[in-house]
Parts: C-alpha cells; structure tokens; sequence
C-alpha cells in the first residue's frame, strides 16, 4: 500500500512540476501577444503549494540523491516565486528548480518500480 502512495503523489508531483514548467516557459510569450493577459505571481504560487506538499510525502521514503534533489528544486521555486512575489523580480531559478522537480519525481518512481 505505500509503494502505491508514493507512486501516487510521484505521479502528482511530475504532473504538477511539467505543468508548471510549461506555464513558465509559455505564458511569457503569450503576455506579448495582444489578448489582455498579465501575469499573476498567485498562480506560481499554488504550483510551489502543490509541489510542496508532494515533496513532502516522498521525501520522508525516499534514498538520499532524490531527496537532495526534490529539497533544493523546491527551495529554487520558492526562492523564484518568493522575489516576485515581495520584492518584484523575476528570476530564472524557477525553471531550474522545475527541472528538478522533474527529475527528482521520475527518479524516484522509478526506484519504487524495482
């Protein structure tokens, strides 16, 4: 029953941290586009909330490396997210800490799958 958890909110997690990944590379581009869409930092916040609470259930099961990589992927978006939010910048750590997120969820659904 635990293998399926983890599988469960691994699965969430890689869906979350694609979708979020797409968002941040795509609605940039559709800010430039004249359809009266701005960016909202709210929405990179309920992503990291999401993402949080997947990584939070894993890490506690999972080998060192993967929980290394979910904690500092996490600590990247929320550093990125963060500084918007407060202070007004945008920074590139957000795709990083994306790419991780995936990452860190595919390696470990795949060490349960053994």
């Amino acid at each position: 029953m635990k293998k399926t958890t983890s599988s469960f909110y691994d699965i969430l997690g890689i869906s979350s941290a694609t979708v979020c990944l797409i968002h941040c590379l795509v609605f940039p581009l559709l800010t430039i586009l004249p359809l009266g869409l701005s960016h909202n930092p709210f929405i990179d916040l309920l992503f990291a909330s999401i993402g949080l609470f997947a990584i939070f259930k894993i890490i506690k099961k999972s080998n060192l490396l993967v929980s290394g990589i979910l904690v500092v992927s996490m600590a990247l978006i929320w550093i990125s997210v963060l500084s918007e939010l407060i202070l007004d910048i945008h920074l590139d750590l957000i795709y990083f800490g994306g790419i991780g997120m995936i990452a860190g969820h595919l390696l470990n659904y795949k060490s349960h799958k053994k």
